[in-house]
């Protein structure tokens, strides 16, 4: 795969694994009890989140709220969740992509041998960076740190009124292979410190919000749910959200801030 940068002060906030699949039964109390014991050396503590939908229809809109098991680290900066419809796994601790491939494999093997679902519909790797920098002015300088194809727009001014935030969504790729970029200067958080999942907490303020969601959708059948499928996807989606990430920064934010390890 050729040598990748690795950072020490790199601005991952929070890496989701969604590995989506054919719809399932919901899992019964024996089966999140198998769960908890294939898991419970990395991931012991059993603490269930909510799933929220909304259907709208011509009578308005309703609101359905489901449980689903979620296992975490003792420490909760990792999570592994079970849907209806997909495997998860959530670091606020990210190290190594193939550290990463290891946790979704462990997921994957204790659903199967629990509760068996049929297919794949969509593998996504989601990460969430906010992009911090010292002695930041004014909105127009993020120009120096965050490439100009995402920061330009603030050298627009009417009646010498600069842009103080902007916000933007772009899909790179195809419908299935490719990259959802979300982006824009925000203040405070993208990723909530007082969430479930623990995470290291910089003071509040500006930041700039590179979200990349890098996904694979099969083509024609469905294929089936196996871990020899799932690998020899999981690179290929990783390392596209890893080449767009390189060329949306500038080299100023990597010699001055992320700081490459030797």
């Amino acid at each position: 795969m050729g040598h990748r940068e690795i950072y020490s002060n790199a601005p991952l906030a929070l890496t989701v694994v969604e590995l989506r699949h054919t719809a399932s039964t919901p899992l019964s109390e024996a089966d999140k009890a198998g769960l908890k014991s294939l898991l419970a050396s990395t991931f012991p503590i059993y603490k269930p989140a909510q799933q929220v939908s909304i259907t709208v229809t011509h009578a308005g809109a309703a609101e359905d709220r489901a449980l689903f098991p979620r296992y975490m680290t003792r420490d909760f900066t990792e999570s592994i969740s079970f849907r209806d419809n997909a495997v998860v796994v959530e670091t606020t601790r990210y190290k190594r992509r193939s550290a990463l491939r290891e946790l979704l494999h462990q997921a994957v093997d204790a659903r199967q041998k629990v509760s068996p679902v049929d297919g794949i519909e969509r593998l996504g790797i989601r990460y969430v960076n906010e992009v911090r920098v010292p002695n930041l002015e004014h909105p127009s300088d993020w120009g120096h740190w965050i490439s100009p194809p995402l920061t330009s727009i603030a050298s627009l001014r009417t009646e010498d009124m600069a842009a103080q935030t902007w916000q933007g969504v772009t899909v790179f790729g195809t419908p299935s292979v490719g990259v959802v970029l979300r982006h824009g200067n925000f203040e405070g958080y993208a990723v909530e410190p007082a969430g479930d999942l623990r995470r290291q907490t910089p003071p509040p303020g500006p930041f700039y919000l590179l979200d990349l969601d890098s996904y694979w959708l099969p083509e024609g059948e469905v294929p089936q749910l196996e871990w020899a499928s799932v690998e020899e996807r999981f690179d290929a989606v990783g390392l596209s959200a890893y080449e767009l990430f390189q060329q949306l920064i500038t080299d100023h934010y990597r010699t001055e801030v992320l700081k490459r390890e030797q």
